[in-house]
């Protein structure tokens, strides 16, 4: 695992629930400034409050949004990582194998490229609503999730925040992909044969703009699950008192 010098680290967090935050200047920011509601409260040596299970909660849930925004975020975030690539569509199979016999797969692996750019440019975008998803959860929900299996915050995430995160980058991934030499070509095919195509790809095999949004939120919250598991399995994961002292119990 490489260090995490650039992620949320205990002296800020620390700061943050003291001082309330600021404006927010970027997704970092909204993470940070959503552990402010609800308030984090002391971590000394009393039994756990549900004020200080729902602010270490809080705090382990911004850490993992912030892990897997800067992995996923970033150039070959999804297109050099083999666990989250989106790769051709099922419908396209057969296309992608013929165009490689051919000796055509540039135009596959620039048609990949593209799509798995469109989802890197679009996946910070989700910090938004996920931090507003932070700031509101009740102490209900917060011992739900801790008391939960090892996924319960990323199966929360997935069940108050899904629609609105498709909403959120699905016309971001649309501009990415329209932009683009090959995903473009694509479109115009599919505009001009769509009666064809549908009957031979399958009914929803033409939305190319929705199957990238869905395979980028599908990589965001394995990345988010994948941090939540090590937050409750390994201590040193645990970058706060607060998160220590919740996830200890």
């Amino acid at each position: 695992m490489r260090k995490r010098g650039r992620w949320l680290g205990a002296a800020v967090l620390a700061a943050l629930v003291a001082t309330g935050g600021t404006a927010a200047a970027g997704w970092q920011d909204l993470l940070r400034d959503a552990l402010d509601a609800g308030g984090s409260g002391g971590a000394g040596t009393a039994a756990l409050t549900s004020s200080e299970m729902t602010g270490g909660l809080k705090e382990a849930l911004a850490q993992g949004v912030e892990w897997a925004v800067n992995e996923l975020g970033r150039p070959d975030g999804f297109l050099g990582n083999a666990a989250v690539r989106i790769p051709v569509p099922d419908s396209l199979q057969l296309v992608e194998k013929s165009a490689r016999a051919l000796g055509q797969g540039h135009y596959v692996d620039e048609f990949v490229t593209t799509m798995n750019r469109a989802a890197e440019r679009a996946v910070p975008e989700t910090a938004t609503i996920l931090a507003d998803t932070i700031r509101k959860m009740s102490v209900e929900d917060a011992a739900a999730i801790v008391r939960g299996p090892d996924d319960a915050a990323t199966r929360y995430f997935e069940r108050t925040s899904g629609e609105a995160l498709r909403a959120r980058l699905l016309p971001i991934v649309s501009e990415a992909t329209a932009s683009a030499g090959v995903t473009a070509a694509y479109k115009g095919l599919v505009g001009q044969g769509q009666g064809m195509l549908g009957g031979f790809m399958g009914p929803g095999a033409l939305d190319l703009d929705g199957y990238v949004t869905d395979r980028a939120l599908a990589g965001l919250f394995t990345y988010i699950a994948q941090e939540e598991r090590r937050i409750r399995a390994n201590p040193a994961a645990r970058t706060t008192e607060l998160m220590r002292k919740v996830f200890a119990q």
